[in-house]
């Protein structure tokens, strides 16, 4: 994964890092003292897009992204997350650490433990 330069940063929230390959996306939330507190991990980017969140104050949450297309003889919409019930922890964590090598340590292990405890 290559972490985005530039990333643009919306006032009042934390600071965002964002990593990117084929089939991840990877945003880190990162405080003012510089501790990571939350990411949103989106998977399967080219075929049924889905997201992962946690944050430390709300825990997982599992989206799919409903990607606008789907709209027969209207203009494709902005893509929205929608509730996704059943998640594949296993699959995902084990997709997620054959490329998390190419991230910062830190980040990798962020995300680890937060499947970790998940389980």
């Amino acid at each position: 994964m290559r972490e985005l330069i530039d990333v643009r940063q919306i006032p009042g929230e934390a600071k965002r890092r964002w990593f990117t390959s084929d089939e991840f996306d990877l945003i880190v939330w990162v405080s003012d003292e510089l501790e990571m507190i939350g990411f949103e991990l989106c998977y399967d980017k080219h075929h049924n897009e889905h997201s992962i969140a946690w944050s430390k104050d709300s825990g997982f949450r599992h989206m799919a992204v409903d990607d606008g297309e789907q709209r027969p003889g209207k203009y494709k919409a902005s893509p929205i997350l929608i509730p996704n019930g059943a998640l594949d922890t296993t699959h995902i964590q084990s997709a997620f650490l054959a490329v998390s090598h190419t991230l910062p340590q830190e980040v990798a292990r962020f995300v680890g433990r937060a499947f970790e405890q998940r389980q």
